[in-house]
């Protein structure tokens, strides 16, 4: 069965996993790009803010023109659009002009998650949701590794490492456009607002923005951290995919064993390593290029799992209706995160203070280490914590239930209002008759 299930989602996966090395190479391609024309690390930073304003929109706002137009048709306009915005960028190299592409791509690739990720929760059921769940994680994390590892043979300077980005977004259009397939339905779930999240696991919401927070610093401004203590473009490349290759290894075990004992000590625990391998970097030069290496593979082991951690811990305590609801209010919350943390450690770097990059990181996750071991302290363990490690720790799970709930009230609320109608107006137009 599973076997089956995998060679009708191949040409899905396939698709995410080229979509994955464009996300890899483009982040890290900006930044260092930035450095070379002179942009500044505020600008920058302001400017890497844009892909997450645009993520955000694109998780909230994209939806509604899914449903409208369905997935294949979507997913191809989606692509080209991120692809003409990574071209425009090497075309056109201005601050202005990168930030407004910035933002398009943040949209059109989120969108683009959320069609793979609904798609691949229809084609699933039960028994093997976790495995291929599993199975999109790691290519997503490999595809991100083998971006940074293509990055370091393309000099950033020139057109040649955009045009690869470009390509392999089209190229990614094949395997969907030509696979047979029966697209997702939608449905309406439970709504939670974030303010009753709050109140009930404010452990997940609270977690969630400080470690998207977190991954937008380095991920935007790690890059230009890399280059001012003296590692190469080469160098930066493997500085970045060790982060990655990190958190792909670590995700599995530490969900395992969070399945096993109390999620939270789990958090506090990768989060003071996460602090304490963050202080290690921080005193760290381009002499140590391979310790380098090796601690920031620590880092990325210590932090990347701590998102999906924190999701799993807020789906420990609410019911099955909220769950999906749940998961929409935390990707809005870790979007605002994302918008505020690469901005946030760029001004501190453009006024002198570059040497605080990893403090700020060891800072950040040793609120969430603190703020976890006081949570124990306040409420006890969940009864049952729910689902498979693999299945609650993939990276947001934007299942079918989770687009619509994504989708604005507003729309809910109309369609509703023009049932009412139609019921209204149906006795009418029988007595008509």
């Amino acid at each position: 069965m599973l076997k089956q299930q995998l060679r009708a989602i191949s040409s899905l996966l396939s698709s995410i996993t080229l979509i994955g090395i464009c996300v890899g190479m483009t982040s890290t391609l900006l930044s260092l790009r930035a450095t070379i024309e002179g942009f500044g690390t505020l600008t920058t930073g302001v400017i890497m803010s844009a892909y997450f304003i645009g993520y955000l929109f694109g998780t909230t706002r994209a939806p509604k023109d899914i449903r409208r137009v369905g997935y294949i048709r979507a997913f191809g306009g989606l692509a080209a659009l991120a692809a003409a915005s990574i071209l425009i960028q090497a075309i056109w190299v201005d601050p202005i002009v990168w930030f407004v592409m910035r933002f398009l791509t943040g949209f059109a690739i989120s969108a683009i998650f959320v069609i793979v990720e609904s798609w691949l929760n229809t084609m699933a059921d039960n028994k093997s949701r976790g495995t291929l769940l599993s199975i999109y994680l790691v290519l997503i994390y490999g595809g991100l590794v083998a971006g940074q590892l293509i990055l370091g043979v393309a000099d950033p300077a020139g057109f040649l490492a955009f045009a690869i980005v470009a390509l392999l977004i089209n190229l990614a259009l094949i395997p969907i456009l030509i696979s047979v397939t029966v697209e997702p339905t939608t449905h309406e779930p439970k709504k939670v607002p974030i303010r009753d999240l709050l109140k009930l696991v404010p452990l997940g919401i609270v977690n969630s923005f400080i470690m998207q927070a977190c991954y937008a610093m380095f991920y935007g401004i790690g890059p230009m951290y890399a280059t001012y203590i003296g590692l190469s473009v080469a160098q930066v490349s493997l500085f970045m995919a060790a982060f990655i290759f990190g958190g792909m290894l670590a995700q599995a075990p530490i969900g395992l064993l969070s399945d096993r004992y109390d999620r939270r000590l789990i958090m506090a625990v990768n989060a003071g390593l996460g602090a304490f391998m963050a202080f290690i970097l921080s005193q760290m030069t381009a002499t140590e290029a391979w310790l380098i290496y090796l601690c920031v593979g620590l880092l990325g082991a210590c932090i990347l799992p701590l998102y999906s951690l924190g999701m799993a811990h807020t789906n420990d305590f609410l019911e099955k209706d909220q769950m999906v609801g749940a998961t929409g209010a935390i990707i809005k919350v870790g979007g605002l995160g994302s918008i505020i943390g690469a901005p946030a450690v760029a001004a501190l770097m453009q006024f002198g203070a570059v040497d605080f990059f990893f403090l700020l990181i060891m800072a950040l996750t040793t609120v969430v280490c603190l703020y976890s071991l006081y949570r124990v302290t306040r409420r006890a363990k969940a009864d049952d914590q729910l689902g498979a490690s693999y299945a609650m720790l993939s990276p947001a799970q934007t299942s079918d239930e989770l687009l619509t709930s994504l989708v604005t009230e507003h729309e809910y609320r109309a369609e509703q209002q023009q049932e009412q109608e139609d019921v209204v107006a149906q006795p009418e137009s029988d007595a008509a008759r």
